[in-house]
């Protein structure tokens, strides 16, 4: 595998968790981590996600707090549950859209590669601009369900698709090995929170 150079990746919540089941998988965020880190200087590894307000326990809180631990840089924002008026269908409302492509678009001067794991559309014209900051941009989605979760513009506008299908191999979880409370403090070597040179960090 050639080197991606320096690498940040940005990972759409939402929308690699959809990916994923629609592939009937789960991701192993450590070996994603892992898999990155082979192909070059991986130097943050961003997930965003939505937190539903008033609720006690949301089941997304512990991969959250793993992911604290074991390496990303997790960003969430509060969000309301609310009743479509016409469907009568609970929806919550907030988008971490901006959120990353603000992110994406600071961090772009100090990487050679941004990896985008998601295929909304709504995402083009960020890795457009990334281009035209001398960035290569790989979108992670899938064109292997019906209909296919990437969006067909943001497809052709990448410098690379890579289908999630293939990466399964690399970065699927074992199905009985189940996350729990005694790995969340064991950070990997390659990127230990202590590793990262504070430093670096882009704000």
């Amino acid at each position: 595998m050639s080197s991606f150079g320096k690498i940040a990746l940005f990972i759409d919540g939402s929308n690699l968790y959809a990916t994923s089941k629609a592939l009937g998988f789960d991701i192993d965020y450590r070996r994603l981590l892992s898999e990155f880190q082979s192909r070059g200087t991986l130097l943050r590894a961003f997930y965003y996600t939505t937190v539903i307000e008033d609720q006690e326990f949301s089941s997304i809180r512990p991969l959250i707090d793993w992911l604290d631990y074991n390496g990303y840089t997790v960003v969430t924002k509060l969000t309301k549950e609310f009743v479509d008026a016409t469907t009568g269908r609970r929806k919550v409302r907030g988008s971490m859209d901006v959120d990353l492509a603000v992110s994406a678009m600071q961090l772009a001067e100090h990487v050679d590669q941004i990896v985008l794991f998601s295929g909304d559309g709504d995402f083009r014209s960020l890795v457009e601009a990334l281009q035209r900051r001398g960035v290569r941009v790989t979108v992670v989605s899938t064109l292997s369900t019906q209909p296919p979760m990437v969006a067909d513009d943001l497809r052709r506008q990448a410098d690379v698709f890579i289908d999630l299908a293939d990466l399964k191999p690399k970065v699927a979880r074992d199905p009985v090995d189940r996350p729990g409370s005694r790995e969340v403090r064991q950070p990997p070597q390659f990127l230990a929170r202590g590793s990262i040179n504070r430093s670096d960090r882009v704000e």
